[in-house]
């Protein structure tokens, strides 16, 4: 199983990005995928998860209506939209693998991290 991040980057505070969790190694469909973001100093925070075998999908209450996880089945990638961006989302992010959701972290595969930087 491996998962690698990508798309973080400096954006303004309002603006847009969106992170790319490219997996390979196990058939999606039976898993579930999770973003995770952490900033030095502070504990991990589960961001959104989604459980492909049920369609279910969770966010965090500190991004819901501003952050979208999606499936691109063709690549077996998934995506973070993040709208909104605010400093406040300043991290690293992480996408991680498991059967299924544990927006407390407790998920098998993770990938490489990517930055996120909003500015004010």
């Amino acid at each position: 199983v491996q998962l690698q991040a990508s798309g973080g980057g400096l954006v303004q505070s309002g603006g847009s990005l969106r992170l790319s969790c490219t997996t390979s190694g196990f058939t999606l469909d039976y898993y579930s995928i999770a973003w995770f973001r952490q900033t030095p100093g502070k504990e991990r925070e589960g961001v959104s998860c989604i459980r492909f075998s049920t369609g279910s999908i969770n966010y965090a209450d500190s991004v819901k209506g501003r952050f979208t996880i999606s499936r691109d089945n063709a690549k077996d990638t998934v995506y973070l939209q993040m709208n909104g961006l605010k400093p406040e989302d300043t991290a690293v992010y992480y996408c991680a693998a498991d059967l299924i959701c544990d927006l407390g972290g407790a998920m098998d595969y993770w990938g490489k991290g990517t930055q996120v930087t909003v500015s004010s």
